[in-house]
């Protein structure tokens, strides 16, 4: 008998901590659209990777997007994928930029290019500017070991706040997602993660945590991004499932993998091609 006490306190205390909001109406809005992560690019060309350009292709093709939030030395916001900037940044001798987004000042980080383009590093403001409500944004707020997730959110917040469009923010960080809940709690926030321990690119027992969506029950997100490799994880699956979450694919990247997903998520971030189907409004 004490064990079966034991088994289901056990039971009813994951199941707590998995349980995220019951909020699903937001998105009606949102599933006539697929998500261009890092906009609609190609490396190779003059529109890289999270380039105005490459934003302006995909409000062009009536795709959203999903952008990556990173604070300059001086606490602008500017948009950029990579914790390092070396695989995609560019001096003016067209070799690659050492050190993360936070070393430079907003000036140095203008002065370099993405890859071989002329494209610079947009910040948030410009992005927003360009986007002006016409598809809906997934917008990660980036964070590592070194980032002040109380700035990062906060400093974001404050050009999200006035813009008119439909956003949602997301981070992998909990703490980015609890800033929202306890701050702003009418915006649609979702945790991301992954399975850390498949992928062994961290040890730390938050990413272990965070892997089984362990936050949820303090954090509360609207929705769960997960990585679409990783789809069979159990507390992703009762998130959805036994407590109706949307769940974000993250990231697809082909037609065929976006059909074989589509029983098992709602919403759908892609890359590296254009899905057949273009949802317009």
């Amino acid at each position: 008998m004490g064990i079966l006490i034991n088994l289901a306190a056990m039971t009813g205390a994951y199941l707590f901590a998995v349980k995220p909001s019951g909020r699903r109406e937001w998105m009606k809005r949102y599933q006539p659209f697929y998500f261009a992560h890092r906009g609609l690019y190609d490396n190779d060309s003059d529109a890289p990777e999270n380039s105005m350009k490459a934003f302006q292709n995909a409000i062009e093709h009536g795709y959203g997007m999903e952008m990556d939030i990173q604070l300059s030395k001086d606490d602008i916001p500017v948009i950029f994928h990579d914790t390092w900037m070396d695989r995609v940044a560019r001096d003016s001798n067209h070799d690659p930029v050492s050190g993360k987004i936070h070393d430079y000042t907003l000036k140095q980080l203008k002065s370099f290019h993405l890859l071989e383009s002329n494209e610079t590093i947009p910040t948030l403001a410009e992005f927003l500017a360009l986007v002006n409500g016409q598809v809906p944004l997934i917008v990660e707020l980036k964070t590592d070991n070194e980032t002040d997730v109380n700035k990062l959110c906060k400093k974001t917040d404050e050009l999200l706040s006035a813009y008119k469009g439909m956003y949602v923010v997301e981070s992998f960080h909990p703490m980015a997602v609890y800033w929202y809940k306890k701050h702003r709690p009418e915006i649609i926030r979702g945790q991301l993660s992954e399975a850390f321990t498949k992928t062994r690119q961290y040890r730390h027992l938050r990413y272990l945590c965070n892997e089984y969506l362990l936050f949820n029950g303090v954090t509360k997100p609207d929705f769960i991004a997960y990585n679409s490799k990783h789809e069979s994880n159990l507390s992703r699956r009762l998130a959805r499932k036994l407590f109706q979450v949307p769940s974000v694919a993250w990231t697809i990247q082909s037609d065929e993998e976006l059909q074989h997903m589509k029983d098992k998520y709602d919403l759908f971030i892609f890359e590296s091609f254009k899905p057949e189907e273009t949802p317009r409004r």
